[in-house]
């Protein structure tokens, strides 16, 4: 079965991403979105953090960051994270804002708040398409690595999905053997809309 997947983090920068780029390698049907207002990356202290609207290409970023202390965003490895971004799509986007891309099968978060947030706003939306979307969250540590690891658990936990007829009827099961064999211990509900 063919299923449409949203990965989900507050930024649309490091864990959504990273999860996106991998899924999309395997020819998944997905997107990626951030829930926060704004785009917050690390700059030179934790007082003075990058900030963009939603929307802002990540070329932009990239060559602003670059710009603004080329060692330091080397060093903490933002530069090649977003050169990884600018191969996946332009710009990050806000799951809020997602309606006009239309239904999603899974939507995969990466943080409590973030999948929290996700199931707010589809319970709130305004237009019912009467489908019913699989929300799972995997807590992600924001950093790098985690986000590696936690991108190859997405997938195979979305391939897992991939390959039942209805995921309705088997998803107790799926993550009763995914959380065994990895370990990890993830929320799940489905909603409506």
């Amino acid at each position: 079965m063919k299923l449409r997947h949203a990965m989900v983090c507050a930024s649309n920068q490091n864990r959504s991403m990273e999860a996106h780029a991998v899924l999309k390698k395997e020819g998944m049907d997905v997107s990626s979105y951030g829930t926060g207002a704004h785009v917050k990356l690390p700059g030179p202290s934790i007082r003075q953090p990058n900030v963009y609207a939603f929307g802002t290409p990540y070329r932009f970023i990239f060559d602003d960051l670059k710009r603004k202390d080329p060692d330091l965003y080397k060093r903490n490895g933002l530069l090649q994270m977003l050169k990884r971004n600018l191969s996946v799509k332009e710009a990050p986007q806000r799951w809020q804002d997602n309606a006009e891309d239309g239904a999603f099968d899974v939507v995969f978060t990466f943080e409590e708040r973030v999948f929290d947030m996700v199931i707010e706003d589809l319970e709130n939306r305004e237009t019912r398409l009467l489908k019913t979307v699989l929300v799972i969250n995997l807590d992600v540590k924001d950093n790098h690595e985690e986000a590696a690891v936690g991108a190859k658990l997405a997938l195979d936990l979305c391939q897992r999905l991939e390959l039942v007829d209805t995921w309705e009827d088997e998803i107790d099961d799926i993550i009763r053997l995914f959380e065994k064999q990895h370990k990890r211990r993830l929320i799940y509900t489905i909603c409506f809309y």
